[in-house]
């Protein structure tokens, strides 16, 4: 098993909900070594939006836009 750094550097897509609106990067729980000037994310007009900063990819859950069972 091969670990080369080009998959090493693929993250994991950052699934939020409606209650994180508006997303920002970097977020609440960012390490301190990733921080950078924080900008906002689109995530609901997009479905999937990157960071133009870090990479970090973040998507807004599909559950969140049909959330109508009472």
């Amino acid at each position: 098993m091969s670990s080369t750094p080009e998959s090493a550097k693929q993250q994991d897509i950052i699934y939020v909900s409606g209650d994180d609106l508006p997303v920002y990067c970097p977020g609440p729980n960012a390490p301190l070594w990733s921080m950078h000037p924080r900008i906002y994310i689109e995530v609901v007009k997009n479905k999937v939006a990157r960071c133009q900063y870090c990479g970090a990819q973040y998507a807004l859950r599909d559950s969140e836009k049909a959330h109508d069972h009472h």
